[in-house]
């Protein structure tokens, strides 16, 4: 994690928070998890403690070093809106993420009535900054009330990760969305895919007229299926990343 990330939709990670707790089927499996355990009990390693939720708050300033625009995902290894994190240190994230405005910071939860109480209290009537956008995990059709929290929360740039996909997530409402990424599990014990899954909620993303990103197949390794669906790559994305000052943000109509 920090300044490169092998992730495809993202350029790095920030993670001033770690570890969580499984709220769904989607965190089964969970990769963050699988990686933090494995050093358990190493004296100094920074998972010492595992996939323990633990604030970081000597990380809180590492975006303001990176003086290249680019899209950053927040807590890769968490969730900011678990509800044992006091709001005081999610206030502190965002007042960085506020700051840093020549990046694009990328905010994903499977708490979104959390995450939707949150904005509201913070910003009122307005919206978040343009260069903070905010999504949701959907997994399934179980999930997708996620998505209408977050098209009630206040700002500008929403999106769905549609990962792991375990089955589907039926005719879903996309108006307000900008982006879909869609992927599926990976690991020692990745669930199967289906490809009508994924291409259903391709579909819907042309209709609508939202980004289509797809990530992988998955299977034991993330690349073990590669990333092509029906023969091609998807790999839209709503913004431009600019050297100049300001907001690093400008969305694709």
């Amino acid at each position: 994690m920090g300044d490169k990330s092998a992730i495809e939709w993202t350029d790095a990670t920030w993670n001033p928070v770690t570890g969580c707790t499984k709220v769904t089927r989607g965190c089964d499996n969970c990769y963050a998890e699988r990686l933090a355990e494995r050093f358990r009990g190493t004296p100094g390693h920074p998972f010492e403690r595992g996939f323990d939720l633990t604030l970081r708050p000597e990380r809180l300033r590492q975006p303001l070093s990176w003086k290249r625009p680019r899209k950053i995902f927040v807590n890769s290894m968490s969730d900011l809106f678990h509800k044992e994190i006091p709001a005081e240190f999610v206030d502190r994230v965002f007042d960085v993420m506020e700051e840093s405005d020549r990046h694009v910071f990328q905010v994903l939860t499977k708490r979104s009535s959390l995450m939707e109480n949150y904005l509201k209290r913070r910003y009122g009537r307005s919206k978040a900054p343009r260069h903070i956008w905010c999504g949701v995990s959907v997994e399934d059709h179980t999930a997708t009330a996620r998505i209408r929290h977050l098209r009630r929360a206040p700002v500008a740039v929403r999106f769905l990760s549609v990962e792991p996909l375990l089955g589907p997530v039926g005719d879903i409402d996309l108006e307000g969305i900008s982006w879909v990424i869609v992927g599926g599990e990976s690991g020692p014990r990745a669930r199967p895919m289906e490809e009508h899954w994924a291409l259903d909620i391709r579909d819907l993303c042309e209709r609508a007229g939202v980004d289509f990103f797809f990530k992988q197949w998955g299977g034991p390794t993330p690349k073990s299926r590669g990333r092509r669906l029906k023969g091609a790559e998807h790999n839209a994305i709503p913004v431009r990343l600019t050297e100049a000052r300001g907001s690093a943000l400008s969305v694709a109509s």
